[in-house]
């Protein structure tokens, strides 16, 4: 039976030297870009392979037209995953230091969009394997090529036109997982016009974590996502955060909690404010 949300630290290690397993480190600095890579090499999980959040996992920016992390094509993505040795029979772990909110989740996220569903984030992620003093090695690996054949499921994403209608629609929920702060407009740091897009609530996607960077429990994830959504279907909960990275997590616990896929506006509030048009709220 695959692993299609978390998997624990022990759960992996049984399977470190499996061809079949491709574990992925995708550790990103958003303050230095190259931070993780060097991490990387440093340390990291016996057996795993690197993915860059800017140059694999993201494509090219287009100042005014798109977010910070627009997403890849299907074409470019797919040589990435074909290049880290996954095709369909392959269960892939993804890991970051930051309790899979930031890149493993935008690995969970892309191999799903391409129908790929045997990927998992790592509980508690390179903390959590480094306190448990399982097996890492420093340097680069690689694995032997596959080839990775996407299936898009373009219905997992929302546009910014599609969000212009149903924002304020309240058979729709949107869902903002930055810090509170953040969506109140009050400590932006990152994009130039500071709030929230109207008809959101502020769902942070540090409070799915435990103190030490693991998931809570489904049963309290489902507490916290009833309490936010309520009875609207998970197909109509659309979650965004700064550049559509973080907003993931909320996606995964929303799985995880048994509530079903909400989806995701990969543009998120990085590109909803490339047009001075469209409304913010503080």
């Amino acid at each position: 039976m695959p692993f299609t949300t978390t998997i624990s630290v022990t759960e992996l290690a049984q399977h470190l030297g499996d061809p079949d397993w491709a574990i992925v480190d995708s550790r990103f600095k958003l303050a230095n870009p190259t931070q993780g890579q060097l991490d990387y090499e440093h340390s990291h999980i016996t057996g795993a392979v690197y993915a860059n959040l800017d140059e694999d996992l993201s494509g090219p920016i287009i100042k005014g037209k798109t977010g910070r992390h627009p997403l890849p094509s299907i074409e470019d993505v797919s040589r990435v995953f074909s290049r880290l040795g996954i095709d369909q029979g392959v269960q892939v772990v993804a890991y970051d230091d930051q309790g899979g909110a930031l890149s493993a989740g935008r690995v969970w996220w892309l191999l799903r969009w391409l129908g790929h569903d045997s990927v998992a984030v790592l509980d508690g992620g390179w903390q959590a394997w480094l306190d448990q003093k399982l097996p890492a090695c420093s340097g680069v690996e690689r694995r032997e090529y596959r080839h990775f054949i996407p299936h898009p499921h373009p219905e997992m994403i929302v546009s910014a036109e599609a969000v212009e209608k149903l924002h304020n629609d309240p058979a729709y929920q949107l869902l903002d997982a930055r810090s509170a702060d953040r969506f109140k407009g009050e400590n932006e740091t990152i994009d130039p016009v500071a709030g929230h897009i109207p008809g959101a609530i502020s769902a942070p996607y540090a409070s799915n974590l435990n103190p030490d960077g693991t998931f809570q429990s489904e049963a309290s994830l489902a507490v916290r996502y009833k309490g936010l959504v309520g009875d609207t279907p998970a197909d109509h909960v659309v979650c965004y955060c700064g550049s559509g990275v973080t907003a993931v997590h909320d996606i995964l616990a929303m799985i995880k909690a048994g509530l079903g896929e909400a989806r995701l506006f990969a543009g998120s509030y990085s590109e909803w404010i490339t047009d001075p048009k469209r409304p913010v709220e503080k």
